[in-house]
């Protein structure tokens, strides 16, 4: 597994714990803005994950097709990273 894949799994489970931290925050009703702050780390951290995944995608998936000279490949993987950077944008 390469270093990336790894990072982002071991970002997801630290993410999976602050999760869990925020469950049990909200159940003992802790301070609605401290409940806040945690959930914006993890909308942060997500982030941090999602850009791992697209340097993945980039360095294996539109390579390949870069690499394979064939054209509908290269423009569907073009199309991808246009989707997502219009998720992105909203």
């Amino acid at each position: 597994m390469n270093q990336r894949k790894q990072a982002a799994l071991h970002r997801l489970a630290r993410i999976e714990g602050q999760v869990r931290g925020v469950i049990r925050m909200i159940e003992e009703d802790r301070y609605c803005v401290d409940i806040l702050n945690q959930t914006m780390a993890i909308r942060s951290a997500l982030a941090q994950v999602e850009v791992l995944i697209l340097q993945d995608h980039a360095d294996d998936c539109v390579e390949k097709a870069i690499a394979s000279n064939d054209a509908d490949a290269q423009r569907q993987k073009f199309r991808e990273l246009v989707n997502i950077f219009e998720k992105v944008c909203r």
